[in-house]
């Protein structure tokens, strides 16, 4: 008999110790260090490589809007619990760095920034059913499924309202587009902006590509465009090539007016660039760190320079408005953390098209259903080595 209870009490313990193996292998990631469940928001971008600027700046703006949430008593009373992943802006990065998170706990998807790393994910969030609004990925590529929406511009619009702005302000009349041919962003926004260019009376003197393999020397692309009698050369490319545009014209002593979009933002921070080569480009961009454009501008200015020990980038304000627009969101919805992914997706997917937000990068922003954010870009132009406002 004694055996026999031994035998039992030892099945009992090994029983005890299997399931408390278990129960800490499945407990949720999604839980706060008291037991509460959290809305868990995860996000991927660029920490290292070439585009470490973007996801820098999109890690900061959102880390900044959570804390401020989190500090005023959260969503209806539940905290934010943030996590972000570097994807080096690469495609299998960032499909790595989702199912890192979501493994996390992960139930709603902030990001990704670039837009081919975000074109990747959206196979993965459509197959889980779950929310994802991405700052920065501007390529209509990444709306295909409609689960995904988007803070910033689309390529297209950015293209057309560019055009638009030059030929209604009189910038010039013979114009050159200097662009990479291997990038999504870049082509999307270059065919728009050419159609549009044409439909407003300019004249496309240069139509010059580039490739991500070739992407050091312009001044091929940049003698064509001085050659046509180029006014103004459109750039609707990042910051580091455009830098590098800068330098070799003025050292081909060509001084058109430059024109750039929202990649272009950051061209005053590359490293060992003489900023005043930059004096007078022009970029269409919803934001800017710009004090004194309004209450809500100033006071994120000085908040994140607080934090970070420097000026936000427009990358900063597109993810803090993310992480705002999720709050707007959720509380429409009336949303739950303990909804699973796909009820809180389908919940949030509803809610994104009776929403109105005051943001950073602009006021009343509406959804559509295709994902498209509905607001009024602004015009920058650099001025004594800082943005302002364009006249």
């Amino acid at each position: 008999m004694k055996n026999c209870m031994r035998k039992i009490v030892g099945i009992g313990l090994t029983l005890s110790m299997i399931a408390a193996l278990f129960a800490g292998c499945g407990k949720k990631a999604d839980k706060a260090s008291d037991g509460e469940k959290v809305f868990y928001i995860g996000g991927s971008g660029p920490l290292t490589g070439s585009y470490a600027a973007y996801g820098m700046g999109v890690k900061n703006g959102a880390e900044l809007a959570v804390k401020e949430i989190n500090e005023a008593g959260g969503i209806n009373g539940v905290k934010i619990k943030f996590s972000y992943e570097d994807d080096e802006g690469d495609q299998e990065k960032a499909i790595n760095a989702y199912n890192i998170l979501k493994d996390k706990g992960m139930n709603i998807m902030m990001g990704t920034v670039t837009s081919g790393a975000c074109a990747a994910v959206i196979e993965k969030t459509k197959q889980d059913g779950m929310f994802q609004i991405t700052p920065s990925a501007s390529s209509t590529d990444v709306l295909k499924y409609g689960n995904v929406f988007q803070v910033c511009f689309t390529d297209p619009n950015q293209g057309i309202a560019s055009a638009k702005y030059i030929a209604e302000t009189g910038l010039a009349k013979k114009v050159a587009i200097i662009y990479d041919s291997s990038d999504i962003y870049s082509s999307g926004i270059q065919a728009t902006f050419k159609e549009e260019a044409q439909k407003q009376g300019l004249e496309i003197v240069a139509d010059e590509a580039f490739t991500s393999d070739n992407k050091t020397d312009f001044s091929v692309q940049l003698q064509k465009a001085k050659d046509g009698g180029a006014e103004l050369v459109f750039l609707p490319i990042y910051y580091q090539e455009a830098s590098l545009i800068l330098q070799q014209a003025a050292s081909m002593d060509y001084k058109p007016i430059f024109f750039g979009c929202d990649g272009m933002d950051g061209i005053l921070n590359v490293e060992n660039f003489d900023t005043s080569l930059a004096e007078g480009v022009i970029l269409l961009a919803p934001f800017a760190a710009v004090e004194g454009i309004d209450d809500q501008t100033t006071k994120f200015v000085k908040d994140y320079k607080a934090a970070y020990g420097e000026l936000p980038n427009q990358f900063a304000a597109d993810a803090y408005d993310a992480i705002y627009v999720i709050k707007a969101a959720i509380e429409e919805s009336g949303a739950t953390a303990d909804m699973s992914i796909k009820e809180l997706g389908d919940a949030l997917k509803a809610a994104m098209l009776k929403i109105k937000v005051d943001g950073l990068t602009g006021k009343e922003m509406t959804w559509s259903s295709t994902g498209e954010v509905n607001k009024q870009p602004r015009v920058y132009k650099v001025v004594n080595g800082e943005y302002a406002l364009a006249e």
